[in-house]
């Protein structure tokens, strides 16, 4: 199949946010409960899904997480306890970029954890996952599926791109020789948690314009509540004419500049000097 185009692309998105807005109006009003969980290969695609989603929604009632190594003292704690933190309450939307499952899968596969701590979240696992979505919780994850060959490319774009670069790390160039080695820690992953309450889904990110679009379509299909949208509200006109800004401290303005412009214009000044 071929990949599919930017603008054909944009305009499915665009035809998704109506709905996405109108599902998060419901997790709102209704006060749920929801947490979409997004793992997969380095460089599958998790952080550009996880945007696509949240692009057009309230920031207040939405939030991303995507925690860094555990501390010490994290480390010490009960290895769930960190993570439930951050799930979300009432009328809110949780995004997890990785989760509790970087047991199962990078700390499993990169050696990071004992066999003993890999096995005890095996087995952990759906007893935690059960006992929140009993309490109320909607949880849904997501694996997002790459050949290596796409992830190569992806790898190689990341090096050559200074904007990019960052998101190489040590450990995503030691997992580049661990392919085979991932793919049999998930399949030992979803065995062993996938249920009814807190199902896994795969979905395709060889392209990932149309693996965001197959994602997103998938959740509203599992979420089809809707909230009704709100009326439209007519403004009362002004008593005067519209104001301007004026400051007591006009110094206090930044320079205006040019769209294409890359320095500021006393940085471009100074350089001719």
């Amino acid at each position: 199949m071929k990949e599919l185009k930017r603008k054909a692309y944009e305009r499915a998105l665009e035809d998704l946010y109506e709905d996405l807005v109108s599902l998060q109006r419901w997790i709102i009003t209704n006060g749920k409960r929801v947490a979409l969980v997004f793992e997969g290969r380095d460089a599958a695609g998790k952080g550009g899904v996880i945007k696509a989603i949240s692009a057009p929604l309230n920031s207040r009632y939405t939030r991303i997480v995507a925690l860094p190594k555990p501390t010490e003292r994290e480390s010490s704690q009960w290895y769930f306890q960190r993570y439930v933190e951050h799930l979300p309450a009432a009328g809110e939307l949780v995004l997890f970029d990785r989760s509790w499952y970087n047991r199962a899968g990078v700390e499993h596969v990169m050696g990071f954890c004992t066999p003993a701590q890999y096995r005890r979240f095996l087995e952990d696992c759906p007893a935690f996952e059960r006992l929140v979505t009993d309490d109320g919780l909607i949880l849904l994850k997501y694996w997002l599926a790459v050949d290596q060959e796409y992830q190569e490319q992806r790898f190689a774009e990341r090096a050559s791109d200074p904007l990019k670069r960052f998101k190489i790390s040590p450990v995503d160039l030691e997992a580049r020789t661990q392919y085979a080695a991932y793919g049999a820690a998930r399949d030992a992953m979803i065995a062993a948690t996938d249920t009814p309450l807190a199902p896994w889904f795969v979905a395709d990110f060889n392209d990932q314009r149309r693996g965001r679009l197959d994602v997103i379509r998938h959740l509203l299909a599992r979420l089809p509540e809707r909230a009704r949208p709100d009326k439209p509200l007519k403004l009362p006109r002004l008593a005067r004419k519209p104001a301007r800004e004026h400051l007591a401290d006009e110094s206090l303005w930044i320079p205006k500049s040019s769209p294409d412009a890359r320095t500021a214009p006393d940085a471009k000044k100074k350089s001719k000097d």
